[in-house]
């Protein structure tokens, strides 16, 4: 078969638009709509929040950026949309072959790319951010914070 036939076959994507939505549900919903087999587009990556006490926050990101070393790793990402990528890789069995092929019918973004612009994206009401008192970190001030250039 050959690889426009397998693209002609694959099914449409669906577009998920992580706009406050809460990081660690949200990864995990789509982890599981992954190994389902869904091609899953997620956009606006760096909107998506990640809740708790703001300085321990900022500690447990830095923490993982500053772990391994720069030649052996583990390397962990400081741009939004590969912190959800990597989210995401750690929900599913990627080191297997069930896992690694849900990982490739994964594309996240930052912003919403042309190609996807007149689609209607959908979000997910489990995952969205609840109302508090502390207003919950967005991935984009977490990635600045780690060094990114946004």
């Amino acid at each position: 078969m050959s690889p426009d036939a397998i693209a002609l076959s694959a099914p449409e994507a669906k577009v998920v638009d992580a706009s406050g939505l809460v990081l660690g549900r949200a990864a995990s919903l789509i982890a599981r709509r992954l190994l389902e087999g869904e091609r899953i587009v997620v956009v606006n990556a760096e909107k998506s929040v990640v809740t708790g006490n703001r300085s321990s926050v900022v500690s447990i990101y830095t923490a993982n950026r500053a772990r391994g070393s720069v030649r052996s790793g583990p390397h962990f990402p400081r741009y939004p949309d590969r912190i959800f990528r990597r989210t995401v890789r750690g929900m599913l069995p990627h080191l297997k072959t069930r896992g690694k092929e849900a990982l490739a019918r994964l594309e996240v973004h930052m912003g919403v790319p042309p190609e996807y612009k007149g689609k209607t994206p959908e979000t997910l009401a489990a995952a969205q951010a609840r109302p508090a008192l502390r207003s919950p970190m967005t991935l984009a001030e977490i990635s600045v914070l780690l060094g990114a250039r946004l």
